[in-house]
C-alpha cells in the first residue's frame, strides 16, 4: 500500500505540475510514509518502524533541546530530528514545510537593500556603544590581569 494508493497525497500534488523553466516538472512531495515497501505491507512490521522512528526522532530532539543553552548547534539538531519524524509522520511534514517557508520568507526579507541598510546602521551603533563602554571601563579602572591582582 503506497500513498497514492490510500489517498494520502499533497495539497501540492493534485495541482497541475508547471515546468521550471527547463523540461523537468517540478516535483511535490507525497505526505506521508516513506518506510520501505515491505515494511508497509505488514501493519505490526509498519507500527513498530513508526515507533522506533519515533523513539529515534525524540531522542535527537531532545538532546537538541539539550544544547539550546549551551555551546553547540542546538536548532539544527532540533530540526534533524523533525527531519527524522518526517519521514514517517504527516505533521512532521508540515511543520518542517512551514519552517521552510518561513526561513526563506525571513530570508527574502533580510535581503531587502532597505532592511540591510536599516541592520548595518543598527549595528554600527551597538559597535560604536559597546566601544564607548570598553574605553571608559579601561579608561577608569585600567586593565588588570586575574594572575596580577593583589590582596
Amino acid at each position: 500500500m503506497n500513498a497514492e494508493s490510500d489517498g494520502r497525497r499533497g495539497a501540492a500534488e493534485t495541482a497541475p505540475q508547471a515546468a521550471t523553466g527547463g523540461d523537468a516538472p517540478k516535483r511535490e512531495p507525497v505526505w506521508g510514509s516513506r518506510a520501505p515497501q515491505f515494511i508497509k505491507r505488514s501493519r505490526p512490521l509498519h507500527l513498530s518502524w513508526q515507533v522506533g522512528v519515533f523513539i529515534v526522532g525524540l531522542g535527537v530532539v531532545g538532546l537538541g533541546i539539550i544544547l539550546l543553552p549551551l555551546p553547540g548547534p542546538g536548532w539544527l539538531v532540533i530540526f534533524a530530528g523533525m527531519a527524522i519524524w518526517a519521514t514517517e509522520f504527516v505533521w512532521a511534514q508540515l511543520v518542517l514545510a512551514w519552517t521552510k517557508r518561513k526561513v526563506t520568507e525571513a530570508a527574502h526579507r533580510a535581503l531587502d537593500p532597505r532592511v540591510r541598510r536599516r541592520n548595518l546602521i543598527l549595528t554600527t551603533i551597538a559597535v560604536v556603544i559597546c566601544a564607548a563602554a570598553v574605553t571608559v571601563y579601561v579608561w577608569k579602572f585600567g586593565i588588570v590581569m586575574p594572575w596580577k591582582i593583589e590582596q
